[in-house]
């Protein structure tokens, strides 16, 4: 008998990477669309930092690991972003970092500024995947761009509908999380788009 025993699935880390993320990306729109009051910013603050910072972690991790480099840097990206976040939220609600109230909108529109800025870059870095990956990056440059937008002029109406598009994120991050789900329990795969680049041929 051979011994063998082949080599053992290495499984898909976006399994853990895009339900970490969707849950972020929900509690995040419904703090931006008005579910809670104003004063309750901190509100996504456990889910964002426990679960999503955490799971994207996880997965970036695990995507390393057997050697998929893009999807480590997306869930790496990420988990950067959710999890700074996170540590700007309650920094700036506790004082951390010595920030002159009167400042606090200037440093909220540095961290929007340069996420956006990261965040197009990866969307155009990434234009080889399918384009319901496409879509889900542009949708975070809009909203990212709507909120950056609604706090540089203290426009409620413009983060609301920030909120809405992450909302509408999310909602993407779910048809991608049925994609690998079906595929892990014996399905097909779901239509993920032409990708907007072709990949270079040998």
């Amino acid at each position: 008998m051979s011994e063998d025993v082949g080599t053992p699935p290495v499984g898909n880390p976006a399994a853990i990477g895009l339900p970490s993320f969707v849950v972020g990306s929900i509690a995040l729109g419904l703090v931006l669309v008005g579910y809670v009051p104003a004063t309750a910013t901190g509100a996504s603050i456990p889910i964002i930092f426990a679960a999503t910072g955490v799971g994207l972690i996880v997965a970036a991790v695990w995507s390393a690991v057997v050697g998929a480099s893009a999807v480590a840097a997306i869930f790496g990206i990420f988990s950067g972003f959710w999890l700074s976040y996170a540590i700007l939220v309650i920094g700036l609600t506790h004082n951390w970092y010595g920030i002159d109230p009167a400042d606090a909108v200037a440093t909220q529109k540095l961290f929007l500024l340069a996420w956006l800025i990261v965040i197009v870059v990866l969307t155009l870095a990434t234009l080889r995947l399918p384009s319901a990956f496409t879509l889900l990056f542009a949708l975070i440059d809009v909203a990212l761009l709507l909120v950056l937008l609604g706090t540089a002029n203290a426009s409620t109406a413009l983060t609301k509908t920030g909120g809405w598009v992450v909302l509408a994120f999310a909602l993407v991050g779910v048809y991608l999380f049925f994609d690998v789900m079906s595929q892990a329990t014996g399905g097909k795969a779901l239509p993920g788009g032409r990708p907007l680049l072709g990949s270079r041929r040998s």
